[in-house]
């Protein structure tokens, strides 16, 4: 085998912590997730406590200030034990790197922490039933009124979505701009108007919960845009 240079001493004790943690928390429960469609919940806030959550945050946001090999080396921790139930990526990743790129500071201060810590999880929205690779043509709205946005529509394949409390929620706000109609708003999960739909059944990565999610005129405030209007 080729040896790896990418990893300096901190990163590979950082995985010995990882890696204690896995054969603890996730080795032994990964089986009955994968018969129940979904992960314990109780595993993120532990997951939070072992620095498995946001680990490149800054300090102030609850992470460590870590670079990014640090969240690689989660990566590939799970990948080794074939743990494709925790969504850890996606709301590391993906979702934290969304809210920490672009999101104002009351936002960054008010959600990533609870990321950090596994109290808030969260899930991207962008998959629609006719709008896969093709995100321009998604149909979930985002209506101005007054101080608000209303939000009607309907995500699929939504990864984290039976157990999110946070969506980055790509919506159309100029409908007729195309690609340049589109933003992102964070829309909390308990909004009157959000509900989840069915628990997708999959060939493979059986225990993460990937959703069909559905928006009936679900209101949040302006100041829940991330970025800007067409910034998506």
């Amino acid at each position: 085998m080729i040896p790896r240079s990418l990893f300096s001493s901190e990163h590979e004790q950082f995985r010995d912590s990882i890696r204690r943690f896995i054969d603890k928390e996730i080795v032994p429960h990964h089986e009955r997730w994968e018969e129940n469609g979904i992960v314990d919940r109780e595993l993120w806030p532990k997951a939070g406590a072992a620095g498995l959550l946001c680990p490149n945050l800054p300090e102030e946001y609850g992470g460590y200030g870590a670079d990014f090999l640090f969240n690689v080396v989660i990566i590939e921790e799970i990948a080794r034990v074939g743990a494709t139930g925790p969504g850890f990526s996606i709301h590391s990743d993906m979702v934290a790197t969304y809210i920490h790129t672009f999101g104002s500071e009351a936002q960054k201060k008010r959600w990533l922490p609870q990321m950090a810590a596994g109290t808030v999880i969260g899930a991207l929205g962008l998959t629609e039933p006719i709008a896969g690779s093709d995100l321009k043509n998604i149909r979930t709205r985002a209506v101005r009124d007054g101080d608000d946005y209303v939000i009607s529509g309907q995500k699929v394949y939504i990864s984290n979505g039976q157990l999110c409390d946070l969506i980055v929620l790509a919506c159309k706000t100029d409908p007729d701009a195309g690609a340049k109609g589109m933003s992102f708003i964070l829309v909390e999960t308990d909004r009157p108007g959000f509900r989840r739909g069915r628990n997708l059944k999959k060939i493979g990565w059986k225990a993460q919960d990937t959703s069909e999610l559905f928006f009936d005129e679900v209101r949040v405030p302006v100041s829940h845009l991330l970025g800007k209007e067409g910034g998506a």
